[in-house]
């Protein structure tokens, strides 16, 4: 049997992806049309239904980053995840592993993002098994932007940043949104958040920081977007990248520790 290389594995369409055979889905679809015709009287259903509204706006928020650095790459993101003024969770996890050397951090509707982050971890490790390596961070933002782009103009909420170390010298980061957008780079910030968290990492990141300096400064990156965005809040979930892999950087969620450091740099309200 010939092996598919990557170019013929990343083009094939999303319905192609181990998920469902497309000329038995359209017989089923149409045995199952046939049967739902038969089984209701005529005139029904109507030809159109009257939409119901939503109870209130469904508004969110979060505040999401990743850089790269000297150590690998960095990446932040709050745990509060909001529905309009409620707070729906605060412990939400935003940063999510989908393998050993690679991590994406999410930005906008929760379940999507869960589903697509575990879509892409399948299709991931069939890709491992079926050719015995990884697939390469650039491949992973490649597949997840193609299963994402038939999805564009719909409800589907994903903005999702791919930070991974593909066994070279330089991690990689990728930026990769559901409308198909697929961005190389070496800084991202997504969420309602973000231009906060850019004024802060504008003036902070460089590629020789340490690996204290740079989890230091994205903490307070995300710490200062909560402070002026309403939708972002509770702790701060920190991930390092490296070619050994990822590792969660677990510390306090007390606000004061992020100017444990730095005492010139507490607000006023603490000075008093």
């Amino acid at each position: 049997v010939r092996q598919k290389n990557s170019a013929e594995y990343l083009s094939e369409s999303p319905i192609q992806f181990g998920q469902i055979n497309p000329n038995i889905a359209s017989n089923f679809i149409n045995t199952l049309h046939q049967d739902l015709v038969l089984s209701f009287p005529p005139g029904f259903p109507p030809s159109c239904s009257p939409s119901v509204p939503l109870p209130f706006t469904m508004s969110h928020g979060t505040t999401t980053l990743a850089f790269i650095f000297q150590g690998g790459v960095i990446a932040a993101a709050d745990t509060r995840s909001s529905c309009n003024g409620l707070v729906a969770c605060p412990a939400s996890q935003k940063i999510l592993p989908v393998h050993s050397h690679l991590v994406g951090t999410t930005s906008g509707t929760s379940a999507d993002c869960a589903l697509w982050k575990r879509i892409l971890a399948r299709e991931l490790r069939l890709y491992q098994l079926r050719h015995g390596r990884r697939l390469s961070t650039a491949g992973a933002a490649k597949l997840l932007a193609h299963m994402l782009h038939p999805f564009k103009g719909t409800e589907l909420c994903v903005a999702a940043t791919l930070c991974g170390w593909d066994g070279g010298e330089r991690p990689s980061l990728y930026y990769v949104c559901s409308d198909g957008t697929r961005l190389q780079g070496e800084l991202f910030s997504v969420g309602s958040g973000s231009p906060y968290a850019y004024s802060v990492l504008d003036g902070g990141v460089r590629w020789g920081l340490t690996v204290e300096e740079a989890t230091s400064l994205a903490r307070q990156a995300v710490y200062r977007a909560t402070h002026r965005d309403a939708y972002s809040g509770n702790c701060v979930d920190v991930y390092h990248i490296t070619s050994k892999g990822w590792a969660l950087k677990t510390l306090p969620c007390k606000e004061e520790t992020i100017y444990k450091q730095d005492p010139e740099t507490l607000p006023p309200s603490h000075l008093r």
